[in-house]
């Protein structure tokens, strides 16, 4: 497990402490609520709003998601390196299969044929507007669906993960005598 202890200390240098956010000169006037306790510390209902906040920002908006996610974890008391995490679900590099895989999904909830395509001789604009309310949608199909998957998926785990450890701790305790 060396690869993934080196990971998850690289990935905690890289993420911003609530010192660094405080001192950053253009945050100034937000920072007493970006650097308030309960929102980075590491407990069930906050984590499960972070990750929760930051998958639905992922996938509503293209850029600035992390500073959005941010701003709703101050309004929602959710965990902030968990949504900053989780806006990363999103990046550059895999946003256009995203928008790629929003187009069907918005087609399917619209009820237009998942073969239909933008005749060729119409205008650039009517192509985009044809695309984009399928993609808009199902964009935001992404972001509620996961928001409320993730928010589960971190519930159940948290609690499997306590049970989990309650059981290792019985067993160690009842030994026969």
């Amino acid at each position: 497990m060396p690869v993934f202890h080196n990971f998850r200390t690289a990935f905690k240098k890289a993420l911003p402490t609530r010192e660094t956010l405080a001192h950053i000169t253009w945050l100034r006037p937000v920072a007493h609520h970006l650097i308030q306790p309960h929102l980075w510390r590491l407990q069930r209902e906050s984590v499960a709003r972070g990750v929760a906040i930051g998958t639905f920002w992922a996938f509503v908006i293209p850029l600035g998601q992390t500073f959005v996610a941010a701003a709703h974890c101050v309004w929602w008391r959710g965990n902030i390196p968990a949504a900053a995490v989780m806006t990363m679900l999103t990046n550059p590099l895999t946003f256009g299969f995203w928008l790629w895989l929003a187009y069907p999904v918005g087609q399917l909830f619209l009820g237009e044929g998942l073969l239909e395509q933008p005749l060729p001789d119409s205008s650039w604009t009517q192509n985009l507007q044809d695309v984009g309310a399928p993609v808009l949608l199902g964009m935001g199909i992404f972001g509620v669906g996961g928001g409320v998957l993730s928010y589960g998926l971190v519930k159940l785990g948290w609690r499997m993960r306590v049970a989990i450890r309650r059981h290792r701790s019985n067993a160690g305790q009842s030994t026969p005598t």
